[in-house]
């Protein structure tokens, strides 16, 4: 099994290195950890606890991946953080595994960018092919589906949940929900119309169409949400608007929109 580590780095007796993979110089792996082949480890990075990284990963100087939660209720419990496949994970980036309180799991899927100074939380859920710009921060809890885009210097609240394809504007401070599809910005940030750009990489006129319409419906209008949701759920033949309507539905932290009675 071939593998190329730093004479320079320190990596505990019982920690899992992968074929293929590359540690570079001064780097700390305690022995918990499980590196999976082909990954690229650079200089200077600390990986501990009960952390699970997959194959084709690349992790850039001064991460620290593994690192106890910044919880005050976190006792020293077991809890783990898995990292799925091919991502990018950039200089000094911070990920934190969960709480006992929050499932005990941080999870990221595949072929994620996450830039430099990126903050992932403790219970952080983050899905594939999402790209956080650098210095986003995500507090505790808060959940990305996939193909989720945060701007740069941007903070998410904790608990806080962004569907598929969704957009953060940069330098935005975002407290509520930001449905699939849809883009967001401010401090507070607030509903600014659908993400057409990355709508238009992969999905027909027709469906963006019929997105317009529900987005004018349910956010534009001033009419009730809770029953604007509930009726296009049950009447569009539109899968991409029954997801936004039943993310709605679900929201826990509601939808930051302005309504037309605040106009």
């Amino acid at each position: 099994m071939r593998q190329n580590i730093h004479p320079t780095s320190i990596i505990e007796e019982g920690a899992s290195i992968g074929a293929n993979v590359t540690i570079g110089p001064f780097c700390y792996i305690t022995k918990d950890v499980t590196i999976g082949e082909g990954t690229t480890v650079a200089s200077h990075v600390l990986i501990e606890g009960h952390t699970q990284i997959g194959k084709n990963n690349r992790i850039f100087a001064h991460s620290a991946i593994g690192t106890i939660p910044q919880d005050l209720k976190y006792k020293g419990e077991e809890v783990q953080l898995i990292i799925g496949d091919n991502n990018t994970i950039r200089e000094f980036a911070q990920i934190n595994p969960g709480t006992e309180g929050g499932g005990r799991i941080t999870k990221i899927g595949n072929q994620n960018l996450l830039m430099g100074y990126v903050h992932i939380g403790h219970d952080v859920q983050i899905g594939s092919h999402c790209i956080l710009a650098n210095g986003a921060t995500l507090a505790g809890h808060v959940e990305l589906e996939d193909f989720v885009v945060i701007g740069g210097l941007s903070a998410i609240h904790q608990f806080v949940k962004i569907g598929q394809y969704a957009m953060l504007a940069g330098a935005s401070a975002l407290a509520q929900d930001i449905p699939p599809y849809c883009m967001a910005e401010g401090n507070r940030a607030t509903l600014r119309g659908l993400n057409l750009t990355g709508l238009r990489r992969g999905v027909e006129r027709g469906e963006i169409d019929q997105l317009k319409s529900a987005y004018r419906e349910l956010f534009e209008k001033g009419q009730p949400l809770q029953e604007i949701a509930e009726s296009l759920f049950a009447q569009s033949e539109s899968l991409y608007v029954k997801r936004v309507a039943e993310f709605v539905m679900k929201s826990k932290r509601g939808i930051p929109y302005t309504r037309k009675m605040d106009v």
